[in-house]
C-alpha cells in the first residue's frame, strides 16, 4: 500500500488532507511537530507533504534536513507564493507547490500524479552527446559521472531530450510530467529550468534552449 506522510502544525488541516488522501487508497501519517519526526522510517514513505510555515522548524528547513536520506516526491503545501520563495523550496529538493487555500480535487491530482510518475516502468538507456539517460534508474550521466537532478528534474529532462528538437510551453512541461495542468504551475517549471541548466552547466554542457514567447526545447 501507497504510504504518505503529511507534516503540519495545523491539525484541523492534518485531519482533511488525511481523509481525502485515505479514501483514495493511501495509507497516510500526520505529524503536528517536525521535531517528533522520526528518520528512521522515512524510507517507509512514498510521498511527503510538508506546511513550510511551521513553528520552530519550518518546511523548508526539514526539507533540507531528509532529502538526501530520502528519494521519494516532496510537495510543499504553503499560502506564501512569491517567486523567491518558490525558488527557495525548488532549489533544495522540493518537486511542486500546493498553494493554500487549495481543493481537495486538486491535492488529490497531484498526488496521485507525481505518484503515478514513480511508477512508471523504465527500460531502456539513451545517449545525447555526452549526455547519456538511464530510463530505468532515471539517472542522467556526464562521461559517466552522474549528475544529481531530483526526480522532478531528472523529468523535465528526460521529456525534452526524449523530443530532442520540438519546443514545449511551460504548462505543457508541467501537463506531461506532472499529469495535472492547474494555473501558477509554469512558474514552477520556470525555477526547476534554473536548475538544471545551474547543475549542467557544472560539466560545460548546456542543452536545453530557451525559445522566447513559446517555451523550451532540447538542442
Amino acid at each position: 500500500m501507497t504510504r504518505i506522510l503529511v507534516v503540519d502544525d495545523d491539525r484541523g488541516i492534518l485531519n482533511v488532507i488525511r481523509k481525502a488522501l485515505e479514501k483514495e487508497g493511501y495509507q497516510t501519517d500526520t505529524l503536528d511537530d517536525p521535531e517528533k519526526l522520526d528518520f528512521r522510517r522515512l524510507n517507509d514513505y512514498q510521498l511527503i507533504l510538508l506546511d513550510v510555515m511551521m513553528p520552530g522548524t519550518d518546511g523548508f528547513s526539514l526539507c533540507r534536513r531528509i532529502r538526501d536520506q530520502v528519494d521519494c516526491p516532496i510537495l510543499f503545501v504553503t499560502a506564501k507564493t512569491d517567486e523567491a520563495d518558490l525558488m527557495t523550496g525548488l532549489g533544495i529538493g522540493g518537486d511542486d507547490y500546493i498553494t493554500k487555500p487549495f481543493g481537495l480535487g486538486e491535492l488529490r491530482a497531484r498526488v496521485a500524479a507525481h505518484l503515478r510518475r514513480e511508477n512508471r516502468e523504465r527500460k531502456h538507456v539513451i545517449t545525447l552527446g555526452e549526455l547519456s539517460f538511464s530510463l530505468n534508474s532515471r539517472q542522467v550521466f556526464f562521461q559517466g559521472a552522474e549528475i544529481p537532478f531530483t526526480k522532478s528534474e531528472y523529468a523535465i529532462c528526460e521529456y525534452l531530450a526524449l523530443n530532442r528538437g520540438q519546443v514545449f510551453s511551460k504548462e505543457r512541461i508541467y501537463e506531461h510530467v506532472f499529469g495535472y495542468d492547474g494555473e501558477g504551475d509554469s512558474s514552477a517549471i520556470t525555477e526547476h529550468i534554473k536548475n538544471i541548466r545551474a547543475k549542467l552547466q557544472k560539466y560545460g554542457v548546456s542543452p536545453v534552449e530557451t525559445v522566447w514567447g513559446i517555451g523550451y526545447k532540447w538542442k
